[in-house]
């Protein structure tokens, strides 16, 4: 394959930003192209086959995290909380699904954001739009805007710290089954429509029950204890994946080794662009957003860009369109793809089709619009005879009010109350759960 790491370089390429200072950012590059890997070319090939089996309606994918992490908010209890949150929501659709739950989240590497215009103005004076911040600060200040190759580095290293981490958490315990179903007895007992869960959280907790008087137990089957946790972020910095793109020494294959799994945003899927070039030489699991403009054509000359060997697993659809559109617009993709045999996962984004601005200027998502896209993506596929593969959600495990809407009734004038996104509204941790309770009648 005419490809390598840097072959990006001779395609147009959007969303990246301008470095007024050339040197310092091609020294950071080059810092962190000898830095040590985050991921290891064998964990993306497990990821990979798991997507395999998601494909195939054998699993599915629960994909979820921050907006973008930020440097600000970064501590144990807010990488604590972003777990925990994704291992309630997975044993609920475990159990309800009858299948594994693949957990991919958008953490140790979630840093950049595109952006509809690069420059933002505000009373008469424009400035560089924030854009993440690997790239520069929401201060909206010339020296916090401009953008900071050293802040590559920063990234770097705040996704070495939080892999570790996660690496303790989810092999120390605390992905234990038992745990995890008490947290969600909690969650139900607190909740105002509590009688519409309970029975499912009760379900699971008699059957841990049942099995730990069989003598299966978190001390006789460790399994029960712990589970695989991969990460993933959107490759839009292509300097900063390519100095962290790596040959594997068995397969002589090349990976990404900042994330097991990477994707492509809506903005830069250009097929022409940098952001098809990079992707489509690296082995790692890949995704691509697929928005309500996609024609069936373009669709599959995309696929045979970034998947020519029809490999299970490699490549998932990311469908963002909309809860009033998605039964327009889907319809005619899933049916292309199926009557082409297509080997893809197909994932609901149902966030970004649904974003608005609130009464008193907040951009917020309704939740009863992010379950309603949820639903249709499941009828569609369905009725198309595709398999339902997944959910990408952007979601944190603290309490906050940036999403409207759930059974704690966030209203416009609570957005205010505890808004703390730099970028897109969130699901709280209420609202994670509470999605999780109705994606699992999807399921069921």
């Amino acid at each position: 394959m005419d490809w390598t790491p840097n072959s990006w370089q001779q395609f147009p390429i959007l969303q990246q930003p301008q470095y007024p200072d050339a040197q310092t950012h091609a020294e950071v590059l080059k810092q962190i192209t000898q830095q040590p890997p985050l991921v290891f070319a064998k964990e993306s090939e497990r990821l990979k086959q798991q997507l395999a089996d998601v494909a195939m309606g054998k699993a599915f994918l629960l994909q979820g995290g921050d907006c973008a992490e930020s440097f600000r908010d970064f501590s144990a209890n807010q990488i604590r909380d972003t777990l925990k949150v994704i291992l309630q929501m997975a044993i609920v659709l475990t159990y309800a699904g009858r299948k594994p739950v693949v957990k991919v989240g958008r953490i140790a590497g979630q840093f950049a954001k595109p952006r509809s215009s690069d420059i933002e103005t505000r009373e008469g004076l424009s400035l560089d739009s924030y854009r993440g911040d690997i790239v520069n600060a929401t201060d909206f200040t010339e020296a916090a805007r401009t953008p900071d190759p050293e802040r590559l580095l920063k990234a770097y290293h705040q996704s070495t710290a939080t892999l570790n981490l996660l690496r303790s958490m989810v092999q120390g315990g605390m992905a234990d089954l038992h745990q995890v179903s008490r947290w969600n007895l909690d969650f139900v007992q607190g909740n105002e429509q509590c009688a519409r869960y309970q029975e499912l959280a009760r379900q699971i907790q008699d059957t841990l029950d049942f099995m730990e008087v069989c003598g299966v137990t978190s001390e006789t089957h460790p399994a029960l204890s712990r589970t695989d946790l991969y990460t993933s972020h959107e490759a839009l910095l292509l300097d900063y994946e390519q100095a962290l793109t790596r040959q594997d020494s068995f397969s002589g294959q090349w990976y990404n080794c900042a994330a097991h799994m990477l994707w492509i945003g809506e903005r830069t899927r250009q097929l022409d662009g940098a952001h098809i070039e990079y992707m489509r030489g690296i082995h790692n699991p890949i995704g691509v957003k697929i928005g309500p403009n996609m024609q069936a054509d373009e669709l599959m000359t995309l696929i045979d860009r970034l998947n020519p060997e029809n490999e299970a697993g490699r490549l998932t659809l990311i469908t963002r369109m909309g809860a009033d559109t998605i039964g327009d617009k889907l319809p005619g993709l899933a049916r292309r793809v199926a009557s082409e045999g297509r080997a893809v996962v197909w994932s609901s984004d149902p966030m970004h089709g649904n974003t608005v601005t609130s009464g008193n200027g907040f951009k917020t998502r309704s939740f009863d619009a992010i379950l309603k896209e949820i639903q249709n993506f499941f009828k569609v596929l369905k009725a198309e005879g595709q398999h339902p593969g997944g959910v990408h959600l952007e979601m944190t495990g603290a309490h906050v009010t940036e999403c409207l809407g759930g059974s704690y009734h966030v209203s416009e004038a609570d957005l205010e109350n505890c808004y703390r996104s730099q970028c897109d509204p969130r699901l709280n941790a209420q609202q994670v759960l509470e999605l999780a309770f109705n994606v699992a009648d999807c399921l069921r």
